[in-house]
């Protein structure tokens, strides 16, 4: 029997442009925002809405400060976020392993 189940896929993570997010953020946490919008090619309201259902599942930290008079934001990827984006990968791969 297969092991195939695709709804044991994180639907959080699972939309593109937060899954692009997360595998961004496990490579280089916290990125300013402006930098993680220019990677993920998304608008400051779009990547912000995204950003907002990441942070509510706990898998973000936005950091709020200023650089002088311009405000700064920082997104971290938190421990449950961590762990969310590895058990996310190791879901994605069981469905590659039972399509072989």
């Amino acid at each position: 029997m297969s092991s195939f189940d695709h709804t044991a896929l994180d639907d959080v993570i699972h939309g593109r442009l937060r899954l692009g997010v997360m595998a961004y953020l496990s490579t280089v946490s916290p990125a300013p925002f402006v930098e993680l919008k220019a990677k993920v090619n998304a608008t400051d309201g779009n990547l912000s809405t995204h950003l907002s259902k990441l942070e509510d599942a706990g898998y973000v930290r936005i950091e709020k400060t200023f650089l002088g008079k311009k405000p700064h934001t920082l997104v971290h990827l938190t421990a449950k976020g961590r762990n969310g984006w590895i058990a996310y990968l190791n879901k994605l791969q069981a469905l590659i392993s039972a399509a072989e």
